[in-house]
């Protein structure tokens, strides 16, 4: 007799429980950014996007000077490419020589035996995301990052896909999950921690050179009322 009194109650508590969003995971414990324990992860920008990927210029523009940052830096830049051979190599606008790996891959993320070997290697605890596309290759590569308890940093004016919309959705997820959504300027000027750090001066001019770009990134204004 109660158990019947209070059978609408019950129902209405496991319908709300099937329909509840599942709990974000725990964010990750975010360690200490710097440059030793740091690599670039440059994910897919290849030829035969360039026509298909939402402000694909903008992705290459930022993921240009992040290439560039790497190596005044001296940070390890890891480059995969999705299916090299149907998809083209990365784009001609990178030069990507300095590279620590450039690997070809048919897995969508980029954390594939080789890259977690060089992770392991070089102790990696904190990993620069960009690239595309948003909601495939970059979403999977950073869960699987978080899993190894690596801290994400990616870069919301450095990735896209091809369907615009896919990328707030994307980067709000990756920031439930624990990923640090930031901008290629905020993520250089965190590592040097100090303008008397004797890359300092390259980096600065590095960014100056890139700033009217940056300015006209239209992924910023794109995303500022999505996130």
């Amino acid at each position: 007799m109660a158990f019947k009194r209070n059978l609408p109650l019950l129902v209405q508590q496991l319908r709300t429980l099937s329909t509840a969003a599942p709990a974000p995971r725990q964010a990750a414990m975010l360690s200490n950014l710097t440059l030793p324990r740091t690599a670039f992860f440059l994910c897919d920008v290849q030829e035969r996007f360039r026509s298909l990927i939402y402000r694909f210029d903008d992705v290459v523009s930022t993921s240009n000077k992040m290439v560039q940052a790497s190596k005044i830096l001296e940070v390890p830049l890891i480059v995969t490419e999705q299916h090299p051979k149907g998809l083209g190599h990365t784009v001609a606008e990178l030069d990507i020589a300095h590279a620590a790996t450039v690997l070809p891959k048919t897995r969508f993320s980029m954390c594939i035996p080789e890259v977690n070997e060089i992770l392991a290697q070089r102790d990696v605890k904190n990993v620069v995301l960009f690239g595309i596309e948003s909601h495939v290759c970059v979403t999977q590569t950073a869960l699987d990052l978080l899993e190894q308890g690596v801290t994400v940093y990616i870069l919301a004016d450095g990735v896209s896909s091809m369907n615009s919309s896919e990328v707030p959705i994307a980067l709000k997820r990756l920031a439930a999950e624990g990923a640090v959504i930031t901008s290629s300027d905020s993520i250089l000027f965190a590592l040097l921690k100090d303008a008397k750090h004797d890359k300092f001066k390259q980096t600065s001019n590095l960014v100056k050179t890139f700033t009217p770009i940056t300015a006209e990134n239209q992924l910023f204004s794109f995303l500022a009322n999505k996130l």
